[in-house]
């Protein structure tokens, strides 16, 4: 039996169990008994690999989602401790480290500014509550880090399912937490607002648990420390729920990952991707607004050709100075723009005219580099009027 219970496939095959009965109704208690009968302890990436071949075998997402608060509890304190000689978590500044510091102000604002708040009868609770909720929606910028900046490691290392799962129980967070401030909103803090607040923070924690003992330890197993690099540059795009992190910087220097693509005729490789030359032209055609461009030396280099079209161009302005490009009435107005902004004066100028039945606005960019230099202007044109008619909101796909 105990050959039997550290094949890896077999305890593969019991965790998939677990779920399944969970799935089929069993309760917390009977599954967990029969799951510490069967072994002591499991691994994350095991986890992760149930959670695939239940999905592979049909499970919906959804389902594995619908379960996810439910088996981690399951699997709570059965987790295994990996062990490394040197903890990237305690490396000031390392995205893991980061992301368990962000656990602990999570759990900080959780007991000091919400829990607390809950029991209290100061007439100033539900204001403190208020504003504890409002701290804790900064989860989101925790959240979109790790769906953003970790998942893609995870899915490129075939880790599909956790990323899945856990990034749907994100939303559902999400959500309750905008559902709960707006209930609060309305200063009464009845019984069943107060169960779903600490339903909520049971969620909230669970997640916590989740990232600490099955996500993070599946990433430092499969993450090289360029990836980890990467991303922890990467982080001041989205932002810290803290408010000092280090830069991390650490011995081995990384190389910028350069694509196959960009070794193809015609590609062209940005910071950002690679694309093709073609496939730049119609990402430009396609933008719902008109681009021209014009270069330091005054003459137009670029524009876009969308299909609806405000202002005509033609081919023959490339290379044509845009003063003369515009009529004697108001060339002064355009050599104005262009010299403030190339001046530095200015870093963009706006106008918005109606034409019939359009509403144009007119956007004006200075174009500088890293540098600072001026490499020219960007004429921005879009009919706002579709948008200045959007009222309410649209949450489902049109038929």
């Amino acid at each position: 039996m105990s050959e039997q219970i550290n094949n890896r496939e077999y305890r593969k095959e019991v965790i998939k169990q677990v779920i399944q009965e969970l799935h089929e109704g069993k309760s917390v208690e009977d599954v967990k008994q029969k799951f510490e009968k069967a072994f002591a302890g499991v691994s994350a990436t095991e986890i992760s690999e149930a959670e695939q071949a239940l999905i592979t075998e049909g499970l919906p997402v959804s389902e594995v989602q619908r379960l996810c608060d439910v088996h981690s509890a399951v699997f709570k304190g059965s987790i295994e401790e990996i062990h490394r000689e040197t903890d990237p978590v305690k490396i000031p500044g390392h995205p893991a480290n980061v992301l368990m510091l962000e656990n602990r102000e999570i759990e900080k604002i959780i007991e000091n500014q919400v829990v607390k708040n809950l029991e209290s009868k100061s007439p100033d609770a539900i204001h403190n509550l208020n504003r504890g909720f409002e701290e804790l929606s900064k989860i989101n910028i925790h959240y979109s880090k790790k769906e953003n900046l970790l998942f893609p490691y995870m899915e490129k290392y075939g880790i599909t399912a956790p990323p899945k799962v856990m990034w749907g129980v994100d939303d559902e967070i999400r959500e309750e937490l905008k559902m709960i401030q707006s209930d609060l909103s309305y200063g009464v803090l009845n019984e069943d607002l107060k169960k779903g607040i600490n339903d909520l923070m049971t969620r909230i924690k669970e997640m916590i648990f989740k990232e600490e003992n099955i996500m993070i330890p599946m990433l430092l197993d499969t993450m090289t420390e360029d990836e980890w690099k990467k991303a922890a540059d990467d982080s001041s795009e989205i932002g810290h729920m803290i408010d000092f992190v280090p830069v991390w910087k650490p011995e081995i220097k990384y190389k910028e990952e350069i694509k196959e693509e960009a070794q193809e005729p015609g590609a062209i490789t940005f910071p950002t991707g690679v694309l093709k030359a073609d496939e730049l032209q119609y990402i430009l055609n396609t933008l719902p607004l008109d681009i021209t461009f014009v270069g330091n030396d005054d003459t137009v280099k670029y524009f876009s050709q969308g299909k609806e079209r405000i202002f005509p161009r033609t081919k023959t302005i490339i290379g044509r100075n845009v003063s003369n490009c515009h009529p004697p009435a108001s060339v002064h107005i355009v050599e104005g723009i262009v010299e403030d902004l190339k001046a530095g004066k200015k870093d963009h100028e706006d106008f918005w005219i109606k034409m019939g039945e359009r509403f144009v606005y007119i956007r004006y960019f200075a174009v500088r580099n890293n540098a600072g230099e001026f490499l020219g202007v960007l004429e921005v044109t879009q009919d706002i009027k579709p948008i200045q008619n959007l009222t309410g909101e649209k949450r489902l796909v049109s038929e």
